[in-house]
C-alpha cells in the first residue's frame, strides 16, 4: 500500500492526541478550491508504503498516540482498513478523515472497530453541493448515509465545512445545519488560500461572516466551533 504524505507531528489534526498524519491519494471530489489537488488528482508521487509507515511508528511508541488518515479521500484505499488494523494492534488511537462519498467502507471501519475519531466533511447546502465539489451532479445518498452512519456508530467525530467565497453565505447553513440535525459538534473552518489550491480566485469570508455563520449553524448542533479565524 502507498503513503502519500507524511506530517510527523500535529497537535491539532487529531483532537487529544499528539499524533501523525498519513495522506492517501485520489478523490471522487473535484472541488475548485482544495489545498491538496495532486492527492486529489492522483498525481502526487508515493512517498513510502505501508511497511515503512509501521516501521516509522514502532520508532515513536511513547511519543505519538495517534494516527490520523487523510487524503484526498482515504476510503477510495481498499487496503485502509487493514492498515487501520495494525495500526490499532500497535497501541494508537486513529483518526479518519473523509467527504462521505463511501458509505458502505465507512461502515466497514466502524463495524471493525477500527476508528476513534471520525471528521467528515460536509461541503455545502445541498442545493450548492454540485457546485462546491466541482461536478455537473452530486448524489447526495451516500453522504447522507454516511452523515447518518456517523451519528450511530462513531464513537467519537465532528462535521466541519470549509468556508469559502464564493461558494457559501448565509443561505449555505441552513440547510447545512438540517444535514447534520443533533451532531456532537460542528466547525467551519476559514479557507486558506495555498500554491498547491486547485483553482485561483477564492477568499475567505471576514471573521464577522463567519462567526455570523457559526449563529445560524448553532441551533442545529450541540456545539459549534471556529477555525482559522
Amino acid at each position: 500500500m502507498k503513503i502519500y504524505g507524511l506530517q510527523k507531528l500535529t497537535l491539532l489534526d487529531f483532537p487529544g492526541h499528539t499524533a501523525c498524519t498519513v495522506f492517501l491519494s485520489g478523490c471522487n471530489w473535484r472541488c475548485p478550491f482544495c489545498h491538496n489537488a495532486e492527492l486529489a488528482n492522483g498525481s502526487a508521487p508515493a512517498v513510502m508504503d505501508d511497511a515503512e509507515l509501521l516501521s516509522f511508528l514502532e520508532k515513536r511508541r511513547g511519543l505519538l498516540d495517534g494516527v490520523a488518515f487523510t487524503g484526498g479521500e482515504p476510503l477510495l484505499t481498499r487496503e485502509l482498513p487493514d492498515l487501520m488494523e495494525k495500526v490499532r494492534d500497535m497501541g494508537y488511537a486513529v483518526k479518519l478523515d473523509t467527504d462521505g462519498g463511501f458509505p458502505e467502507q465507512l461502515g466497514t471501519v466502524l463495524s471493525r472497530g477500527l476508528v476513534d475519531y471520525v471528521a467528515m466533511d460536509v461541503k455545502n447546502s445541498p442545493e450548492r453541493y454540485a457546485q462546491t465539489v466541482g461536478m455537473a451532479h452530486a448524489d447526495l445518498g451516500p453522504v447522507r448515509e454516511s452523515i447518518a452512519r456517523i451519528l450511530r456508530d462513531a464513537p467519537d467525530y465532528e462535521f466541519r465545512t470549509t468556508v469559502v467565497k464564493p461558494f457559501h453565505d448565509e443561505e449555505s447553513f441552513p440547510g447545512i445545519g438540517e444535514m447534520i440535525r443533533g451532531a456532537r459538534r460542528y466547525f467551519l473552518q476559514a479557507f486558506h488560500d495555498r500554491d498547491t489550491v486547485l483553482f485561483s480566485g477564492f477568499s475567505a469570508p471576514s471573521e464577522e461572516e463567519m462567526k455570523r455563520y457559526a449563529q445560524i449553524a448553532a441551533p442545529y448542533v450541540q456545539e459549534v466551533g471556529l477555525r482559522g479565524v
